[in-house]
């Protein structure tokens, strides 16, 4: 039994004691929701970033996605509520195809006939030309301009002539009716193991973020008609007061945005009456919502006085021992799950020194790791010794937490018969990924075998004497003398002094931490402002769609727009694109390749991964019906759920 799943079996004994049952709830019910990430306000689009809190609000304020996610192998497909029918087509290559111009062999159009029942929380009616909006805006060159990422929808046919401003249309993006839009992936992105996840997509009203513009689609692809500058969306959609971005006011989603002050971190939400209800014909019943920042030091005392109903993605272990005490004596409830993210260090991979492959290494060998997760995380954290978080399912199968899929749900994508599918499986294991133990030695064997072996003199560097390494380069000495961001008012700064700093001076090595504000700390990290620091601290939460592809593209490691590392290295994004091109369903080869890619992050090391983790959500008794998981966050879950009265 993996650790954990002792972690997990250790706290389900409490589950029994959960409040349960209660009647309808009252409309003026409202719930305070606690989460110890502050939002950032980028609530409605990722073009520029965010956090977990963010996603959460996103999850909140829009809605009918084009394509929904099924959790059990992250399967896709469309939404029912949204979606009445979907035809796919495939092209040959004797004729060309009459919906999108110019196709060719191997592409693939999706078309999609639309619910005409929805509407905006302001009564609009949401048609296929919003869609095409969401797409072109999230891919117009105004968006790069502006510093966000234009990558999302770079599967989509055309998107690369849009994005670059060659052309105004996007030609694999069709409105062929009020309620029909047709979507086309290039063939270089076929095949893939997310398919339909490259064409999730919620409507973006046009009207509060181009007013004077209007999508038409004169039979080439669709295309934005007016001007979509930069300085009109730095208006509309980034003003910190009023811009979409932040403070969106006619929404898609199962609430609306009421209050949002960033200042103190807080948001009021609202049931959007014009909401139809999720996938399974479900509203919310809870009429209120209010998020704001949870303190880890007082929220717990907080939420047994009442002044929070539920405390989400709770992590630090003095609050987790307090929670479970109180739901012991039956005060309040509690759910507890896999992180499907991480924490790590990240390299600046295009900055000098640790542009080395050997440096990242040898630094690799100077963090005493289970120190810092036990210190960070307790006994609710676990190690990583990869790009993995212990919630997905590819480490959970691998490491024998979850069954793998039976031969017989794949029997038309494999040739194995069931005795050779399940030792296939069984074959599999981490073993051959790489772990950086704590070993000074080996990093100076690492380092002087590079060649850091002078003073800052320019002389042999001798131990013990001298303080930091050097190289030369030319006519340059370089030394090891690096900068460290990470958040400011985080504890990661004081463990990192006792767990990482002693180790690297050994090695010759002299790292500065630096505590940063939390939203510049974002802007180093996905590179809007010029990169400072050659080490940042932070976690991630990975999407479903497990596609890092961007985010180790060596042609974006100057720029930065996708691949944040900075890291160039072709053997390693050749990997992220075999994995994601593995066929729909086919889990054992997406399996083997997961892991490939894994063993060559850990030997190029882009990032020193530090630990992933249990999150548990505490609340009211007076919540009932709560079914947060891995996969399912808390304004997911807290559609089905209900609160009964005082």
């Amino acid at each position: 039994m993996t650790r954990l799943r002792r972690i997990l079996a250790a706290v389900m004994a409490a589950l029994g004691l959960l409040g349960t049952g209660l009647a309808d709830t009252p409309d003026g019910s409202r719930l305070v929701v606690g989460n110890p990430t502050a939002m950032s306000g980028n609530f409605t689009l990722r073009l520029w970033g965010n956090n977990t809190s963010d996603l959460d609000v996103a999850s909140l304020l829009n809605g009918y996605n084009l394509i929904r996610h099924d959790h059990a192998y992250d399967y896709y497909d469309t939404d029912p509520s949204v979606v009445n029918s979907l035809h796919v087509i495939e092209r040959n290559g004797e004729k060309k195809g009459k919906l999108v111009p110019g196709d060719v062999a191997g592409n693939r159009t999706y078309v999609f006939t639309l619910n005409e029942d929805l509407r905006y929380s302001d009564g609009t009616p949401i048609t296929a030309w919003d869609y095409a909006f969401s797409i072109l805006l999230c891919s117009a060159p105004a968006i790069r301009e502006l510093g966000g990422n234009t990558d999302q929808y770079a599967p989509i046919f055309g998107s690369d002539a849009y994005r670059k401003g060659k052309s105004r249309t996007m030609a694999g993006v069709r409105v062929l009716g009020d309620h029909v839009l047709s979507l086309t992936v290039k063939k270089e992105f076929l095949p893939c193991f997310y398919e339909l996840g490259y064409l999730r997509c919620f409507p973006l009203p046009i009207q509060e973020i181009a007013p004077d513009c209007e999508i038409l689609d004169d039979g080439k692809g669709a295309y934005i008609k007016g001007r979509l500058t930069a300085s009109l969306l730095q208006e509309t959609l980034l003003d910190p007061d009023t811009g979409y971005l932040s403070h969106p006011q006619v929404v898609s989603g199962p609430y609306r945005l009421v209050s949002y002050d960033r200042t103190r971190a807080e948001a009021e939400f609202e049931i959007n009456d014009e909401y139809l209800g999720s996938t399974d014909a479900n509203r919310p019943r809870i009429r209120h919502l209010t998020l704001k920042a949870a303190d880890n030091e007082t929220m717990m005392a907080e939420l047994e006085a009442g002044e929070y109903g539920l405390l989400n993605k709770v992590t630090r272990e003095s609050s987790i021992a307090r929670g479970l005490g109180s739901v012991v004596s039956g005060q309040i409830g509690m759910t507890s799950y896999a992180r499907t993210g991480m924490s790590y260090l990240a390299f600046s991979c295009e900055r000098e020194p640790v542009d080395s492959q050997a440096v990242r290494q040898a630094l690799s060998c100077c963090l005493d790791k289970e120190k810092t997760v036990l210190g960070y995380g307790g006994s609710y954290a676990l190690r990583v010794d990869g790009y993995y978080g212990v919630g997905q399912w590819m480490y959970q199968v691998v490491t024998g937490m979850r069954s793998h899929p039976a031969q017989r749900d794949v029997a038309e994508i494999t040739d194995l018969d069931p005795e050779a599918w399940e030792e296939a499986w069984e074959e599999l294991s981490l073993d051959g990924v790489r772990r950086y133990e704590l070993n000074p030695e080996e990093a100076v064997r690492i380092l002087e075998e590079e060649g850091w072996t002078l003073n800052e003199a320019g002389d042999p560097f001798r131990p013990g004497e001298d303080e930091v390494r050097c190289r030369r380069k030319g006519r340059k000495l370089i030394p090891l003398r690096l900068t460290l961001a990470y958040p400011e008012g985080n504890a990661i700064g004081e463990i990192l002094e006792e767990t990482f700093l002693p180790y690297l001076q050994q090695a010759g090595v002299r790292v500065t931490l630096v505590p940063l504000e939390w939203q510049a700390l974002l802007r180093q990290f996905y590179r809007q402002d010029p990169r400072e620091y050659d080490m940042i601290y932070l976690a991630s939460n990975f999407s479903d769609v497990f596609d890092p592809r961007a985010s180790f593209d060596p042609a974006d490691a100057k720029t930065g727009r996708t691949n944040c590392f900075g890291i160039s290295d072709q053997e390693l994004y050749r990997l992220t694109q075999e994995m994601v091109s593995t066929d729909p369903g086919d889990t054992l080869t997406y399996e083997r390749r997961w892991l490939a890619f894994q063993q060559r992050f850990q030997e190029v090391v882009p990032a020193i991964p530090i630990y992933s983790n249990v999150y548990f959500d505490f609340y009211t008794t007076r919540l009932s019906g709560y079914q947060v998981s891995s996969k399912v966050t808390w304004s997911e879950a807290i559609l089905r759920a209900t609160l009964a009265e005082e």
